[in-house]
Parts: structure tokens; C-alpha cells; sequence
């Protein structure tokens, strides 16, 4: 990965933490808007804004219902592994998404899911596969944490999870 593209990744990356965090970012109708962040082109000196990077925000009640009709590819971007929610197509480590687009659908308006253990992690992958040009993303919030207190299973999980 080149210089540029790291620089990149990082400031999406951040922007995708202070998302999870709460700061500076908008809800709208469960989307979920980071702060436009700045880069620095290649060539240039000048900072170019990049537009935010959107996805949606759903329930594990959600994530439930969307399970009986698939159509989608879940994926657990936790580290250090925790279990899986059953079904989950992938587990891509939630900073290396980029260097794993391969194993992610070509088409960018597939949907995706996407969730972690409590969603910090989710949040940053999820606004880097937006940013990405993904278009059709989902974050499960409150990860597995939230999956487990509503009543559902996970499949590998140690104690503590």
C-alpha cells in the first residue's frame, strides 16, 4: 500500500472512530453520516474535502428479520475473534478491510453487514467500506453484545464475550 493510500486509510479510519464515538457525527432515519474529512492529493499541497461516508444503523431485532431473507454478506470484523453471529460469510479484521476487498462482493451496491463485539470497530469498517464506494451498508449496533442481550445466540464464543 502506498503512502497516499495509507494516509488515507488512517484519516478514514479516524474519522470512522470519532463516528463511534458520537462525536461530530448526524443521525438521519438510522443513517449514520461521519464528518467530511481532508486529504491531501497526491501532487498536491492543498487539502481536498472527501465527501462523509454513509451507512445504516440496524437492531439485532433487524438483523434478525434480515437473516430469513439473506440476500446479504454479514461480516464480523473483530479483533481478537469473540464468536460469530450464525451465518456470518466473513471475518476480516475491521483495519484491513481495504487490503480484503477481495473477498468482499465486487458489486458495490451489495449489502453488507457488518458487526464487531460492541460496535466501535463495526462503526470504523463500516464508514470504510463507504468510503470505499460501497452504497448498501449496515452496522449492527451494539455488535454482539446487543445481539446476545436481545436473546439471540453466538457460534464460537469464549467466556467473557
Amino acid at each position: 500500500m502506498g503512502t497516499a493510500n495509507r494516509l488515507l486509510w488512517m484519516i478514514v479510519l479516524g474519522s470512522g472512530a470519532l463516528a463511534a464515538c458520537g462525536q461530530g457525527d448526524d443521525r438521519r432515519d438510522g443513517e449514520r453520516v461521519g464528518e467530511a474529512v481532508e486529504r491531501v492529493a497526491p501532487g498536491t499541497e492543498a487539502p481536498q474535502s472527501v465527501a462523509p461516508a454513509a451507512y445504516t444503523e440496524i437492531t439485532p431485532d433487524q438483523l434478525n428479520e434480515m437473516m430469513r431473507e439473506r440476500g446479504f454478506v454479514l461480516v464480523n470484523v473483530h479483533v481478537p475473534h469473540a464468536g460469530d453471529i450464525p451465518g456470518t460469510d466473513l471475518s476480516i479484521p475491521f483495519d484491513q478491510v481495504p487490503a480484503n476487498l477481495d473477498q468482499l462482493p465486487d458489486d458495490k451496491g451489495a449489502k453488507i453487514v457488518v458487526y464487531c463485539r460492541r460496535g466501535s470497530m463495526s462503526a470504523a469498517a463500516s464508514s470504510a467500506l463507504a468510503f470505499l464506494g460501497y452504497t448498501n451498508v449496515y452496522n449492527l449496533t451494539g455488535g454482539m453484545r446487543a445481539w446476545t442481550e436481545a436473546g439471540y445466540a453466538l457460534e464460537g464464543a469464549g467466556e467473557g464475550t
